[in-house]
């Protein structure tokens, strides 16, 4: 690791041995890399999304359609992050409530796990939505941070 790497290093806010996929409201944050502003610019203390904010926006209430126990509560897109409160309802029984496909080379000693309802997957499934939804044509860009 280098001294960069050092000065930059984020410590995870993520409660050790804590259920993130349990029943509950969820505050999320996500920022894009580097802070840049590509969502829309504050005019006059409204916010006003461009189509990459649309897009974002559009990506976040698409949520419950992908994670059918997950309910939306407020969302916030301003120019250099997006704030939103997502909430995991009990688990779903029934059609919607897919179990992954269990990889044939996986041991019975070591299973292969896919945490696909925690909030962790939410927020990764919501990023590559948005990844897809936007459009490249700036590749010198930042994108959404980790």
């Amino acid at each position: 690791m280098n001294a960069n790497q050092n000065i930059h290093r984020r410590r995870s806010i993520r409660l050790q041995d804590f259920d993130y996929a349990q029943t509950g409201a969820y505050f999320v944050t996500i920022c894009t890399r580097e802070r840049a502003c590509l969502f829309g610019e504050v005019v006059g203390g409204d916010m006003r999304l461009n189509d990459d904010g649309k897009a974002v926006e559009s990506c976040w209430l698409a949520i419950p359609t992908h994670f059918p126990s997950v309910h939306l509560d407020a969302i916030v897109v301003m120019p250099n992050h997006v704030h939103g409160i997502v909430v995991i309802a009990d688990r779903v029984v029934g059609a919607k409530n897919l179990s992954p496909l269990r990889d044939k080379t996986a041991t019975t000693r070591n299973p292969i796990r896919s945490p696909s309802k925690t909030i962790g997957s939410i927020v990764r499934g919501f990023k590559i939505g948005v990844t897809k939804l936007v459009p490249r044509k700036r590749q010198s860009r930042p994108g959404l941070a980790a």
